[in-house]
């Protein structure tokens, strides 16, 4: 991890945060959610939020279009609970901490945005664009196309930081909604249905002082890819 230069802060997640999560995943229901309420705002929502908060002075060093918003609804913490409306699997609240920082042009979950994934399996940072709407993805097909050497230079810089990887769904053909030269160098690319970039880490990362730092540093390197999304969409970076 690379060392802070700013002020130390203590760290904002503990050891009970996933102790918490791994004992919800075990015990999934309404009646023992609503019993441990209060440590699901001790060792979940305030860490969260105050992460959140912490953030909004790197990111906006970064790109100052990506909201920061410290709210437990309407704001860039993803809600507990699931929708199961039409799932098979009824378990009515998530297992993880979802994070989302999303440009103020278009704070879609599937437009261009930095997240923080914290999970009982699992936790990653990641950058770029969630299974976008069709036009917002044929619009970055396209730009792939018209702009190869731009995306070169993306891809360049993704490999550069050694711990992205590309993630997401392929198609098994490439795209009908745009024609691709024979000559195109990223047709590979030109099949995902995702446009993101992650990045993995020890749980022991959370517990570290230099947290925030960590996960801005993380996003300042995805910034090439993070400017190209942007352009094609016309937003702002």
């Amino acid at each position: 991890m690379k060392k802070s230069t700013t002020a130390k802060r203590p760290p904002l997640f503990s050891n009970t945060t996933l102790e918490f999560l791994n004992r919800l995943a075990q015990n999934n229901n309404r009646e023992w959610f609503h019993q441990h309420k209060d440590a699901f705002e001790t060792a979940v929502i305030t860490p969260a939020l105050d992460f959140i908060e912490a953030m909004a002075v790197p990111l906006g060093k970064i790109s100052p279009h990506f909201l920061c918003i410290p709210k437990r609804v309407g704001g860039s913490l993803f809600r507990i609970y699931r929708d199961t409306r039409f799932a098979h699997d009824k378990r009515p609240y998530k297992t993880n901490i979802g994070i989302h920082f999303r440009h103020d042009a278009n704070q879609d979950v599937h437009a261009p945005g930095y997240y923080l994934h914290i999970g009982i399996d699992e936790c990653f940072i990641g950058c770029g664009m969630w299974r976008p709407e069709r036009p917002s993805l044929t619009k970055i097909r396209t730009a792939i196309v018209e702009r190869t050497a731009a995306w070169g230079k993306v891809r360049r810089a993704v490999a550069r930081a050694e711990y992205f990887e590309f993630y997401g769904e392929l198609l098994k053909r490439l795209p009908s909604d745009i024609a691709v030269p024979p000559t195109c160098p990223w047709s590979e690319d030109l099949k995902r249905r995702d446009f993101i970039v992650l990045r993995a880490f020890d749980e022991g990362a959370l517990y570290h002082a230099d947290l925030v730092d960590f996960v801005a540093t993380t996003y300042a390197a995805a910034t090439p890819l993070m400017k190209f999304l942007c352009e094609t969409q016309g937003a702002r970076f």
